[in-house]
Formats: structure tokens, sequence, C-alpha cells
């Protein structure tokens, strides 16, 4: 039992590391929404997110140098469960905003979630101890 529970919450460490990350990029999208009221080309808001969560993944290495995850079988399956979760979670935010008619910023779509908690994954992946 205390096997399950040490997994569970290695994964919600590392769940919530990105989900921190991302809200606080998502809300200096909306801080700047203003800002950039012209269409955006998908392909560069694409490499942009990718970039921005790798900025995110270094920058998360300087405050937590060590991985939550100890097991390399189980960062593999992180790689994809913690994006994955992330990018759900933000697409809900999402569509609560846009019920509400807030402005909605790329982050509140799935893809770029995922794309952004992705990197930053790989980033901790790469380099977490």
């Amino acid at each position: 039992m205390e096997f399950i529970f040490e997994i569970i919450f290695q994964f919600l460490g590392e769940m919530l590391l990105q989900l921190t990350f991302e809200c606080l990029a998502e809300l200096g999208m909306h801080s700047l929404g203003d800002t950039f009221r012209k269409p955006r080309n998908p392909l560069l808001s694409t490499i942009g997110f990718i970039l921005w969560g790798a900025i995110a993944g270094g920058i998360s290495l300087l405050i937590l140098p060590h991985s939550a995850i100890a097991n390399p079988n189980y960062r593999v399956a992180n790689l994809i469960l913690t994006p994955t979760i992330a990018g759900l979670i933000m697409m809900l935010i999402g569509r609560k905003r846009s019920k509400k008619g807030a402005t909605i910023v790329a982050l509140d779509r799935f893809g770029y979630a995922f794309l952004f908690a992705f990197s930053m994954a790989v980033v901790r992946f790469i380099w977490a101890k």
C-alpha cells in the first residue's frame, strides 16, 4: 500500500510543478492578451510554446533539480501522462473562461498546453537527477 501512495505522490508532484508553470505562463499570456490583436501563425505559435516549455523546464531545474519520480520506467510514463493531464486541465479552464465570456489565449487549448507541458517534461526528464 505504501508503494502505491509513493507512486501517486511522485506523479502528483511532477504534475503540480508543470501545472504551476503552465498557469504562470497562462497568466502572463492573459496580461499580454490585449497587445496581440492580429491573428497568429499556428506554426510559429507551436514553436514558441515548445520553446517556452523548454525554458520553463530549465527554470524548474534551478528550483527543483531532482525529479520527484525515482523509477526510470515511471519517469518515461510521466512524459506522456503529466502533459496529457495538464493539457486537459488547461482546456477545462479555457472552456470555463469561454462560458464566462473571458478572453481565451492559446494555452487554453489542449494542443498548445500539451506541447508546453511536454517540452517542459522532456527537459526535466533529460536533466533532472
